[in-house]
């Protein structure tokens, strides 16, 4: 899909602007081009931007690609840019997938190019046509507004997972199941995820905000430089959240370890209890002691009852005798 939207001062915005007014409207130092691509194939989407706005290859290749990191180029005449959106899926499992963004600034236009739906350029498109101020300050103000929606949307993100962190910390203290073992990891695997995303583009507005671009008004750094505050505060988050997660982690095997040492307390005690029992029961179960006529008495009543006795009275002495010994 191919969208293009064209502002002039005075004058009324368009869209709908056929691929062959491109390049006249180019010519026009006061206006403001906008062409978005979603899902354009690449065949078709190359030879407008080498033709028509005369990108260099390399760069053409970057953007078709769809593999980078978040990173800047200067072009002297253009910068190109490479961002990414996340998208946070809770509902099966927990997922983080991510959405390349290649942007190309000019002195009069902005081009993007990207395979799936970004929300924060169907907002910025539609604040486009609604107020002047994205348009009435040039393309590098329209940048710094598709950015600054691109960084807004990582805030529900960011607090979706830190609800995923509560409740996993919940559920490790209530039950340590193996779900929440994979919970742990999918959400530390996330994280990390987010780190590399987030730490580059990080760089990206800092070098928008500090360096000196021939297509950026050095008026508007101060505008980047505020969206380059907002992702130094998630870089924080982030790391504060790998933090909790790891916390999670180790307590997760704290409780594991208690639990395996009281199923094991127990069953020492069960088997320390019986253990006299089976010395008795062993020992005069053998075969060495040859029954005679004078030893009968032994399978009589009168021994059997004792015997009984005793087997049940000592493993109560021993559990008593152990308590009192504090060992249970």
């Amino acid at each position: 899909m191919l969208r293009a939207l064209y502002y002039l001062p005075d004058g009324e915005l368009r869209s709908e602007i056929p691929i062959k007014e491109f390049a006249s409207l180019l010519k026009q130092p006061n206006g403001l081009l906008w062409v978005d691509f979603e899902a354009e194939p690449d065949a078709s989407v190359e030879p407008i931007l080498t033709g028509i706005f005369r990108f260099h290859p390399l760069a053409v290749d970057d953007a078709l690609e769809e593999t980078h990191t978040p990173k800047i180029d200067d072009w002297g005449e253009y910068v190109y840019i490479v961002l990414n959106a996340m998208n946070f899926d809770a509902s099966d499992g927990l997922s983080l997938s991510t959405t390349e963004l290649d942007i190309f600034l000019g002195p009069n236009y902005i081009v993007t190019h990207h395979d799936q739906p970004i929300p924060a350029l169907e907002k910025a498109r539609e604040a486009f046509g609604r107020d002047k101020r994205y348009t009435a300050h040039g393309p590098d103000h329209l940048l710094y507004k598709i950015i600054d929606h691109l960084v807004a949307d990582y805030l529900p993100i960011v607090e979706a997972i830190d609800e995923q962190i509560d409740r996993v910390e919940d559920e490790v203290l209530v039950k340590a199941a193996p779900d929440t073992l994979e919970r742990i990891f999918s959400l530390k695997r996330i994280l990390l995820a987010m780190r590399r995303i987030i730490t580059p583009q990080r760089e990206v507005l800092n070098k928008l905000a500090r360096d000196d671009y021939g297509v950026i008004d050095p008026h508007d750094r101060v505008f980047f430089r505020d969206i380059y505050d907002h992702l130094v505060r998630l870089h924080d988050l982030n790391e504060s959240m790998r933090d909790l997660v790891s916390g999670a982690l180790d307590t997760y095997l704290s409780v594991i370890n208690n639990r395996m040492n009281e199923v094991m307390k127990t069953l020492t005690i069960i088997t320390t209890l019986f253990m006299p029992i089976t010395f008795i029961t062993g020992f005069f179960g053998m075969n060495f002691f040859e029954p005679v006529a004078g030893l009968t008495t032994w399978t009589s009543l009168l021994v059997f009852v004792p015997v009984m006795v005793l087997l049940m009275v000592l493993p109560v002495m021993m559990f008593l005798w152990m308590k009192r010994r504090t060992w249970v």
